[in-house]
């Protein structure tokens, strides 16, 4: 279909990141730049929060990296998403705030249901719960999980999450959580009677399974030449079912030349901003709905990258109006 369901064409956030033929953009946390680092300094980050709230930018994307693993080398914007989230929704207005995403096998899924279902009201149904199966051994082993088995818990998990926050007194028999036999309730109850939940990865599913049990999928940045064929595939196996998104998260440096052509350098993209307008416009007819860009590579200041987006980039693709 290319219509989004009902009740999330009503939810806020989901609207204003999501609609077919509509690309949309936003950051992923911390937004400053930090390229020879692990850690962000998180200085000026309340002012960078409202600036990029100000401007109109889409949505704000929180990860989950609990432990420094020097493996990997990247914190993240080192505090933790939900009471991150909670901090920002009282610095902003209108942005979305989402989670890029919770690795929900090392989670307890009725506590992330009361976050998430928390935040959601608390900011009137600004909030977006992206959900991860995370991809760092240690960290699995840090907490006693069997990183093996995480793909199995992560469905088990999202069906506690949609029982508990979509059902009145909801039953249901977990494997690997709990029992809810009918007399209990979650609340308090999602904004327009459904959370949003985005698949943040592959989780380890088919992409069958998400279609069937997400609202939209959230990927990493792909070879761009590729792009086309991996948002068709997404769209064949929604098909018949309500529009469901395709978006992904990308780092960037964003070059001071605005005529710089785009480099893939590793793992971000090196680019100047009409380079850029072209790939989101070509990537905007793929098919693609919403980039999340991280900015850490900067080897700019933020702040001027960010007026150079706002004034330059971010009128090719504003944000969807809610209604």
């Amino acid at each position: 279909m290319t219509q989004l369901a009902p009740d999330l064409a009503r939810h806020p956030a989901y609207a204003r990141v999501f609609k077919p033929g509509s690309l949309t953009l936003g950051f992923i946390a911390p937004l400053e730049a930090y390229p020879n680092t692990p850690s962000p300094t998180l200085e000026n980050h309340a002012d960078m929060v409202r600036q990029v709230d100000t401007a109109g930018f889409a949505a704000l994307w929180l990860r989950d990296v609990p432990f420094y693993d020097p493996h990997f080398g990247d914190l993240g914007q080192l505090v933790d998403p939900m009471v991150y989230a909670g901090w920002i929704a009282a610095q902003t207005t209108s942005i979305a705030i989402g989670t890029a995403g919770i690795v929900l096998p090392l989670r307890d899924p009725i506590a992330v249901a009361k976050q998430a279902t928390s935040a959601d009201l608390l900011t009137n149904g600004r909030f977006l719960l992206g959900l991860s199966t995370g991809d760092r051994p240690s960290e699995y082993a840090a907490f006693g999980s069997d990183i093996d088995t995480r793909a199995e818990r992560y469905r088990d998990a999202l069906g506690v999450i949609r029982a508990a926050t979509e059902t009145a007194f909801p039953r249901l028999a977990s494997k690997h959580y709990g029992v809810l036999q009918g007399n209990l309730d979650l609340l308090p109850k999602p904004v327009g009677g459904r959370l949003p939940i985005l698949a943040i990865g592959r989780a380890g599913q088919s992409m069958d399974w998400l279609a069937e049990n997400t609202d939209g999928w959230i990927w990493h940045m792909s070879d761009h030449r590729r792009l086309a064929g991996i948002v068709q595939t997404w769209r064949d196996a929604g098909a018949g079912m309500p529009f469901k998104p395709y978006g992904y998260g990308a780092m960037f440096d964003l070059a001071a030349d605005p005529d710089e052509p785009m480099k893939i350098m590793g793992y971000y993209m090196r680019l100047g901003r009409n380079a850029l307008i072209d790939l989101l416009k070509r990537q905007r007819d793929e098919g693609v709905n919403h980039i999340a860009l991280n900015p850490k590579p900067l080897q700019r200041p933020f702040p001027d990258v960010l007026d150079e987006l706002a004034s330059h980039v971010l009128p090719h693709f504003p944000s969807n109006p809610v209604e």
